[in-house]
């Protein structure tokens, strides 16, 4: 029977084609997902070794950040590692894709997040104690911070979404190598590592400017070239030397950590007894092995690119399914073609057994071919995708190879799909009666849709329950129960499409009808004789278009949002950011000193710890907000309590905190500060996408809470004097931001449009993501036609026969093809849509305020599938138009 399978794929060869490519695309991006997971993993281990080569590490204690984000590293880790004497340091990438309407994200000072839990810092001047330890050749301090470089061409260096960091270069430094020149010796000089030297377009010798943490803008000579010996992943290093370092990165006195170099006949262990006696008066203090340190700096790469490969995963399987429509669909209708065939093999003795074997077996070749395809179009995928960043100056180290493990699990996943999509099919084939071999003609006896339809009714109705339930107010795991409920819904839709192609497609075809005979009237019949096959080959491309709808959706709702929280909560004239998310201290005294300002407010943030009412102490993000700029250039949404006594110490607390916390006005909570704590009571809770931190301070308050080292400057809120045209205003702000670079000045429309842009990158990549299933559904509907044209070939000669022409022909089948893929899609959008209209309600506090749906976008999708299905069918319907027609009259 093998034999048999082998000889039928032989047969039919561009049928098997057609459902191999299905199983190839899905597991090219499954391997391809675990290529790039294993080849980020290889580059961040590389340089997380190359970053930490100290013997021995002082750190301090693991804090916890309660503003609702664990501190683990920072989401865009895979782009903004960066050699440091500590653990290898992330930087904040802005505002975050699911919450675009935020703010910039404060940077803690200077500083930038390390990987790993976040630690409480540790006294910059241990490094001259454990220096003087015996057997200590160099003690160095964690130093790193922002930084913006200005290239050759006089414009600030960007490398994509790659950060600009700084760090503190030594003579002799341990942890680089200087290829060129020479370490920086004073603030008038920089060392450039060699992606930055490469992207800016600078060289030893040359003569720029940065902006050094906080600083203002500086102007300085490049004097050497460093290496770490690995690829930096576009991420622009500046260094300086150490004393910039210190003031700039170290303020405060404090860093993240320092390293320990041993001499080489140190014994480690008695080394780090003597230090730990050195710094007992430091109780929180803590001597770590380097080994410690790189373990954990390679585990929390790991668990970030653990996030990363199952969200790719995830589309992948997306895609995987919607392959198996394809395969499912191909054998459905090989065997109602073949029906004869397996009579004739049952009437000699097969039994059903040996028959289901046989068309399972011509499954598991599917599987495994396309399987292996995918395979090397998976590592293909990557090298491209490998070269493509290295032209953007974003190389990654390590190479593009596939473990034994996962392809073995590839391998798996794509012969278990087409076996399973195969399934029924092959008990199909398997129960044919062997009485069919004695029939001149094959009749098949399609099932009744009452069961599916039934099942697809009651999946429907659950999902809309459970979707519904989602959006009351107080669900608790509102998410959950939305993405159980989508897919319930998604399930019946797929369930019940046969029962209602019938009554859609005669309402879709009615233009074809009335414009087009005969063939518009052909095509009808053709595509409603057979509801269960319409349904299958549009089920593809129908989930493929409702998670494009949804996005769709997600993507317009967010700009919606976005647009009007900016202008609920925004009163200002003019906002100015910094691209560091730092604005100089400097430039606000030169704002609040211009005649034509009126007012001018500062939006400054901190962490502080904070004594929670049941006595629990944990460390928060804080906003330093003067009092009265509330109903002046800030206006947001107070909940409960009043904003009137901020002024007196008392502070608000945002709405999620309150739940999460259990916090309620009235309540007293202890704010730590550099003169000791005090006690502040809660006397508002608030509602604020601009604001966004769990504690709300007036300004002054604020100073006396934060140390100054240990704070930032977001924004600068800026109204126009009486009298003033805000375009006068706006000319002068230009003015003093205009030597600084970085900074930008924007009204509330740029605002808007600035988070808006972020919003449509990041959609853009799901776009692209769910790209792959709706190439996988066209796929589909070409393989569907053209198995449609071999199972009507007689049918086909009869019509040309009776005088039907070629291009009528082909005209029919066009038609047949556009009537599918229009089905398709109006059903996927209508299901993608409804989904995503429930998503305002459920992520509201993650500001997503609006729901706005893009008719003018899912119009144009709903015009191009049908073009798609023009496309779709010109191969199938030069292949019927072409037939000969005495054979196919003949046809059996």
């Amino acid at each position: 029977m093998i034999r048999v399978a082998l000889r039928e794929i032989r047969a039919h060869l561009v049928r098997f084609v057609l459902s191999v490519l299905a199983v190839t695309l899905g597991i090219a991006f499954v391997t391809g997902t675990f290529s790039l997971r294993a080849l980020l993993a290889d580059t961040f281990s590389s340089i997380i070794a190359s970053t930490t080569q100290g013997d021995l590490y002082l750190r301090g204690p693991v804090t916890t950040a309660a503003d609702g984000e664990a501190k683990e590293p920072a989401a865009a880790a895979p782009s903004a590692t960066a050699p440091a004497a500590g653990p290898a340091a992330v930087a904040p990438d802005g505002v975050p894709a699911e919450a675009p309407s935020a703010p910039p994200e404060e940077s803690e000072g200077t500083r930038v997040e390390t990987l790993g839990p976040q630690r409480r810092p540790v006294p910059l001047d241990l490094v001259d104690e454990v220096a003087a330890v015996d057997g200590v050749d160099q003690a160095v301090p964690d130093l790193l911070g922002t930084v913006v470089l200005i290239g050759a061409d006089g414009q600030a260096v960007v490398n994509g979404q790659a950060p600009s960091l700084g760090s503190a270069l030594r003579e002799n430094d341990p942890s680089g190598t200087l290829l060129r020149g020479r370490a920086p010796r004073d603030a008038g000089e920089i060392a450039l590592e060699t992606t930055a030297m490469q992207t800016s377009g600078l060289d030893i010798g040359d003569v720029t400017q940065v902006v050094i943490g906080a600083g203002s803008l500086t102007e300085v000579t490049v004097v050497g070239e460093v290496t770490y010996g690995n690829p930096m992943v576009g991420t622009t290093l500046v260094l300086v030397d150490a004393a910039t370092g210190e003031s700039s990165f170290a303020p405060d006195g404090e860093v993240p950590s320092i390293a320990v170099f041993l001499e080489e006949d140190a014994d480690r262990d008695t080394v780090a007894d003597a230090i730990s006696a050195a710094v007992a008066d430091h109780e929180d203090v803590a001597v770590v092995t380097g080994e410690e340190v790189r373990d954990e700096a390679n585990k929390a790469i790991n668990q970030l690119l653990g996030f990363l490969g199952t969200f790719l995963l995830v589309f992948a399987l997306i895609s995987l399914f919607v392959g198996a429509f394809i395969i499912s669909n191909t054998f459905a209708m090989s065997v109602r073609q073949r029906q004869r065939e397996f009579a004739l093999l049952r009437a000699v003795g097969a039994s059903p057994g040996q028959v289901m074997v046989t068309v399972l077996g011509q499954a598991a070749v599917v599987g495994l071919v396309g399987s292996a395809g995918g395979i090397a179009g998976g590592i293909g995928l990557i090298a491209v995708v490998r070269a493509w960043l290295a032209r953007m100056d974003m190389e990654l180290g390590g190479q593009v190879v596939i473990a034994p493990a996962q392809a073995a699990a590839a391998v798996a996943l794509g012969t278990g799909i087409s076996l399973v999509a195969a399934a029924i099919p092959a008990r199909r084939a398997a129960t044919t009666p062997p009485v069919e071999a004695m029939r001149d003609d094959v009749v098949v006896v399609e099932r009744s849709l009452h069961l599916r339809a039934g099942v697809g009714a009651v999946l429907l109705a659950g999902g809309v329950a459970a979707v519904v339930h989602s959006v009351q107010e107080g669900t608790e795991r509102a998410g959950t129960w939305l993405g159980v409920g989508a897919g319930a819904v998604l399930l019946g839709a797929l369930a019940v499409s046969p029962v209602i192609a019938r009554t859609v497609v005669r309402v879709l075809a009615w233009p074809f009808v009335v414009l087009f005979r005969p063939v518009g009237r052909l095509a009808r019949g053709n595509v409603m004789r057979n509801p269960r096959r319409t349904a299958n080959t549009s089920g593809a491309l129908m989930i493929g278009m409702a998670l494009v709808g949804a996005c769709a959706v997600l993507a317009e709702s967010a700009q919606a949002s976005t647009t009007s929280i900016v202008e609920s909560e925004s009163r200002a004239d003019f906002w100015v950011q910094s691209a560091t998310r730092t604005v100089p201290p400097g430039v606000v005294t030169q704002i609040e000193g211009l005649a034509e300002a009126g007012r001018v407010d500062t939006i400054t943030v901190g962490r502080t710890a904070v004594t929670a009412p049941d006595g629990a102490e944990d460390t928060y993000r804080v906003i330093g907000v003067p009092a009265d700029a509330f109903g002046q250039t800030l206006e947001v949404e107070v909940v409960s309590g009043s904003l009137g006594a901020l002024a007196d110490g008392e502070v608000a607390v945002s709405r999620t905190s309150a739940v999460e916390e259990d916090w309620s006005v009235g309540q007293e909570v202890t704010v730590a500060g550099p003169d000791g704590p005090r006690a502040a009571r809660i006397g508002a809770v608030v509602a604020s996408q601009l604001l966004s931190a769990p504690v709300i301070m007036d300004a002054d308050a604020f100073a006396d809470a934060v140390p100054d080292g240990q704070t930032s400057v977001l924004a600068v809120l800026v109204d126009a004097a009486p009298g003033v045209a805000v375009e006068d205003l706006r000319a002068a702000l230009d003015a003093v931001v205009e030597p600084f670079v970085v900074l930008t000045v924007q009204d509330a429309e740029e605002l808007t449009g600035a988070l808006a842009e972020q919003v449509d990158q990041a959609m853009t990549i799901l776009y692209a993501l769910l790209g792959l299933s709706v190439i996988i559904a066209v796929l589909g509907i070409v393989n569907t036609l053209a198995l449609a044209v071999i199972e009507r070939t007689r049918e086909i000669g009869l019509m040309r026969a009776v005088g039907l022409g070629r291009l009528q022909l082909a005209a029919t089948i066009t038609v047949e093809s556009v009537l599918t893929a229009v089905f398709g899609t109006l059903l996927g959008v209508a299901v993608g849509v409804g989904l995503a209209s429930a998503l305002p309600s459920v992520f509201a506090e993650q500001g997503l305020t609006e729901l706005a749906v893009p008719w003018d976008l899912l119009s144009v999708m709903v015009l191009l599938s049908g073009v798609v299905g023009v496309l779709a069918a010109l191969w199938p319907a030069t292949r019927a138009a072409y037939l000969p027609v005495l054979d196919a009259v003949t046809h059996e």
